[in-house]
């Protein structure tokens, strides 16, 4: 990954005033494709966050780039040319942590047959990415803090701490709050991360970048693959903006790279990508077509809602809505509501007087 660190840049604070084509060049950030303004803003704060060396936490659901981020933080700092260590804290069995990240000397255990460094000495120097920093153990992120505190550790038999001067960088997708409150992540521990942060917003709330990537992807893979497919059709852009894309940018780069594979022709169409679109699948309506729609569903929740709140009485759920009663009654009958609530018995129903 080629990234400039800050010593290369002339002014790094001046970046947020650059456009983006030329703040990407600038930072080395190129390879990270997004346009739409949340993705921008994160992308502006990469050099502040790089230059100040002290520890981020970054949040975002499964597949929206924390590690690429992380990545980016690393090689945009002065610590660019020093290791950056990745480590999944979910996927160390809980009996090997403590070697794996503070090492051993010989003969710390039966099969300790010669010293071996941890993941932090390893790390020194450089960035140390703790994803899933919240699948630590206690014992674990006792052990993390103190060693965050005062850049110490001791290995697994040894008689004397070593040192190592590393930047963490922590990530975890899940909902902190209820982890905090349930207390599986220490609440000093968090405070210790969470120095700096930033939060990636998942591929939802990045609609205008749905497109741009899969293109990215379709090129990237064709390339690799050495096959004909070079664009989409229409129908096939359409599948991919309109689905939720739980699994994120991971997800979607995944889907493209089936599609191409699958693909027996220059044109990728929805048949080619595949994706469950039952629930997210729109038809070819026009913009009146779809306002139209929009207002329906409007007009049913608000006056079903006003029926709720009035008790089926139509004459003060008209007043509410700022109408006449005729009219409202013409908004229920448009939309087949009924003005008595379900569980509202005939000989209670507050308005029995006929609409005419």
């Amino acid at each position: 990954m080629e990234m400039r660190s800050l010593a290369s840049l002339d002014r790094p604070g001046d970046t947020a005033d650059l456009p983006i084509a030329q703040l990407r060049s600038r930072l080395g950030l190129d390879h990270i494709i997004g346009e739409s303004p949340t993705f921008v803003a994160l992308l502006k704060q990469i050099a502040s966050v790089a230059k100040h060396d002290v520890c981020v936490l970054i949040l975002g659901e499964t597949g929206t780039g924390k590690e690429v981020f992380a990545r980016a933080i690393h090689y945009c700092s002065e610590r660019s040319s020093r290791p950056f260590i990745p480590v999944n804290c979910g996927a160390i069995p809980v009996d090997l942590l403590e070697n794996e990240f503070f090492g051993h000397e010989s003969g710390a255990f039966t099969s300790a047959n010669c010293p071996r460094r941890g993941i932090i000495k390893e790390a020194d120097g450089g960035t140390l990415f703790l994803d899933e920093v919240d699948c630590l153990p206690p014992f674990a992120q006792v052990k993390l803090l103190r060693f965050l505190q005062d850049g110490q550790f001791r290995p697994l038999g040894s008689v004397s701490t070593c040192s190592a001067d590393v930047r963490v960088i922590a990530a975890s997708n899940a909902n902190l709050k209820e982890i905090l409150d349930s207390g599986r992540l220490r609440k000093d521990l968090y405070y210790r991360l969470n120095v700096l942060s930033l939060r990636l917003p998942p591929l939802r709330e990045r609609e205008g970048d749905i497109v741009l990537l899969a293109k990215h992807f379709l090129a990237k893979y064709a390339n690799k693959f050495k096959v004909q497919a070079r664009a989409f059709s229409t129908a096939a852009l359409q599948k991919l903006v309109y689905r939720p894309w739980p699994g994120n940018v991971r997800e979607l780069e995944n889907v493209i790279q089936r599609a191409v594979v699958l693909a027996d022709q220059e044109t990728i169409g929805p048949d080619d990508i595949p994706i469950e679109d039952t629930e997210n699948k729109l038809e070819e309506q026009s913009f009146q077509q779809l306002k139209a729609k929009a207002i329906d569903h409007f007009e049913q929740t608000y006056v079903r809602k006003l029926l709720l709140i009035y008790e089926g009485n139509i004459t003060k759920a008209a007043q509410a809505a700022g109408k006449d009663r005729r009219a409202f009654w013409e908004l229920m009958r448009k939309h087949n509501i009924s003005a008595r609530p379900a569980s509202l018995p005939d000989s209670l129903h507050p308005d029995k007087r006929p609409l005419h």
